[in-house]
């Protein structure tokens, strides 16, 4: 698949903690703008595949944009890393040559609708949760993924004020960008005096709930070419699954993720190093799934991370930017798809403020669940 598809549109709503419309309204919004970013209709549209928490179905945009010949849903359940991973399945599609244009569209209330602790365990993939660490008082997503920084600081010496470098970062950069909801530059003590929610997460290790929309359009290559904006290729791509992936507390090591074993194979498809990755979108529901990942993703070693983000490699300027644009900590949650746009915004060389220079090559991540993963790496046609 590498090469075969291109992002071709990218299009967002406002973000806000009230959006005053449903989650589907915010979605068809986004996949409008997307659309016509791209130079399409929604008529050109015969793939559809929503990243919504289960508020939309594709007979939903069949209804309100007069799709005549839908020819390819799916539905991704992995949480966070649905994205990305959607973005697989879509390539997939288009290169077997059952769609042209396939719609990714995400987007929820999810501030002024149902909050994250009222849906972690209601869904099958989590009944183990359901059933098992539940009734201890495991109930959301700051519960369930402590243990696993807790670890990570008992094992290699990672410290608090490690995560807060990568809080920091992240709302520097969100201050460049006019769509981010946070506009308050914070310090590493701001993160230190800031409440705990669960050990060893503070409320600024934690990730914004947020209303809002965004979509993109996946196009063959060679037809994505011929469209209106310059084509950001997908040149290598892949999902992962952690051991024990229904429960984190049953794995034999609890830090390290499914982006592990997807990254190997997305550098691989991709056919380039580490080095050749000029900025990169990092899922951050914590910030320290964002060290882990940077681990798991080769950028450093195991028990390295602390040290990578303390030295500034993760800012604008560094060796590694790292949502440029505020992210799911400073940004907004629409499930990520705000990291693909980003990533697509900065190969295009359209980020603003935050452009890294002569970008060309970037890479984005998707994690959901207990553990799931999944990498794309993106280049300038």
């Amino acid at each position: 698949m590498a090469h075969a598809v291109a992002v071709s549109g990218v299009g967002e709503t406002e973000y806000s903690r009230s959006s005053g419309r449903s989650a589907l309204m915010l979605q068809l919004e986004a996949s409008l703008s997307a659309i016509e970013d791209a130079g399409l209709t929604p008529k050109d549209i015969d793939g559809i595949i929503p990243l919504s928490a289960g508020t939309s179905i594709a007979e939903d945009f069949i209804a309100n944009f007069g799709i005549p010949d839908l020819r390819f849903s799916a539905i991704i359940p992995m949480g966070g890393a649905s994205t990305v991973a959607a973005l697989q399945c879509a390539a997939a599609a288009i290169s077997f040559g059952i769609c042209k244009h396939v719609l990714l569209p995400a987007g929820r209330n999810g501030y002024s609708g149902a909050r994250m602790a009222a849906r972690i365990t209601d869904q099958p993939h989590r009944r183990l949760i359901a059933e098992f660490e539940t009734p201890i008082g495991a109930i959301t997503a700051a519960q369930l993924y402590a243990p696993m920084a807790r670890r990570h600081m008992e094992m290699f010496g990672t410290t608090s004020r490690q995560f807060a470098e990568i809080a920091v970062a992240t709302r520097a950069h969100a201050l460049l960008n006019e769509r981010a909801m946070m506009k308050k530059e914070i310090t590493v003590e701001d993160h230190q005096s800031s409440r705990l929610i669960a050990d060893p997460f503070r409320l600024l290790d934690c990730c914004l709930e947020s209303d809002g929309g965004a979509a993109i359009v996946v196009s063959a290559a060679d037809r994505a070419k011929d469209l209106r904006k310059h084509p950001i290729l997908v040149t290598g791509i892949a999902e992962g699954h952690p051991d024990s992936p229904s429960t984190i507390t049953q794995r034999t090591d609890i830090t390290t993720l499914g982006v592990a074993k997807a990254a190997v194979r997305a550098f691989a498809m991709a056919g380039i190093t580490h080095d050749e990755i000029d900025v990169a979108q990092i899922y951050d529901c914590f910030t320290y799934i964002v060290l882990c990942q940077l681990e798991d993703l080769g950028f450093c070693k195991k028990g390295e991370g602390g040290p990578f983000v303390e030295s500034g490699a993760i800012r604008l300027g560094g060796k590694l930017p790292v949502n440029t644009h505020g992210g799911l900590l400073s940004q907004a949650h629409i499930g990520g798809m705000n990291h693909v746009i980003e990533l697509v915004r900065q190969l295009r060389r359209e980020a603003g403020a935050a452009q890294v220079k002569d970008a060309a090559t970037g890479l984005v991540t998707g994690f959901g669940d207990l553990g799931d993963g999944a990498v794309a790496i993106m280049q300038r046609a």
